[in-house]
């Protein structure tokens, strides 16, 4: 009898040690390729910011699918360091990965968003964008998430879902766009002496596209007179500001 006990204390003595030394292993993997896949990723990213030819949107996502390939690989690895075999790892990520995308349809549509985003490019990295009251620079387009900066500098995080399913304005695609500004004056000033000093001050100003027409229209506003001017602008691949 006791002869038994001794046995089945030292057995599990054994078990607890094995389990102990399986999961200290496991835990040291995932340190090992946690660090890994943040070396990685700031490794693409330095490498791909060397290379002029590759488009600045697609960087930061090359980055990202590498990062995420290491830490596809620990998962793995740890899993086998407790004796799972290769072949039931893969059916179980199978299962697994399909439980997940039921149940996380809002984060995976944000990843299809993100890659129609780069395939088709309605926009890029630098780009002046308004999606229906979401407006803002392009700072990065993510796997989840593209990263905007506002007008008045505020830092948005916004899910590529919700930009792919809106109306995109992108004021930074097209060389020239048109500016209307309206000036009021009053009843008493001499119109054609507005308009030509209107003229001169848009024929003066170097934003102007050089050969557009400059066109103006009065129209009344209530009491108040108002001169419609129209230009035609060189925006040179940045956001003009309005001519007063």
């Amino acid at each position: 009898m006791n002869d038994d006990a001794i046995t089945f204390a030292g057995e599990v003595i054994g078990s607890i040690s094995g389990f102990t030394m399986d999961a200290l292993g496991a835990a040291l993997l995932i340190i090992a390729g946690w660090v890994v896949a943040g070396w990685v990723y700031r490794t693409t990213r330095r490498w791909m910011d060397r290379w002029e030819r590759v488009d600045p949107t697609l960087k930061p996502l090359i980055a990202s699918i590498a990062r995420y390939a290491v830490l596809v690989l620990t998962l793995i690895a740890v899993l086998a360091q407790f004796g799972v075999e290769t072949t039931s790892i893969i059916a179980v990520l199978g299962a697994a990965g399909l439980a997940v995308g039921l149940a996380l349809q809002g984060t995976l549509s944000n990843i299809a968003a993100g890659m129609m985003l780069l395939f088709l490019r309605p926009f890029q990295v630098g780009d002046y964008i308004d999606a229906d009251g979401i407006a803002g620079t392009v700072n990065e387009i993510g796997l989840f998430t593209s990263q905007l900066t506002t007008f008045d500098g505020v830092y948005v995080s916004v899910p590529n879902a919700q930009l792919w399913n809106r109306q995109i304005k992108n004021f930074s695609r097209l060389p020239t766009r048109r500016i209307d500004v309206t000036v009021g004056i009053s009843y008493d000033d001499d119109i054609d002496r507005a308009m030509a000093a209107l003229k001169s001050v848009l024929d003066a100003d170097d934003r102007i596209l050089a050969g557009s027409r400059i066109a103006g229209n009065g129209q009344r506003l209530g009491r108040q007179f108002g001169q419609h001017q129209h230009a035609m602008l060189d925006r040179g691949g940045e956001l003009l500001e309005p001519i007063v």
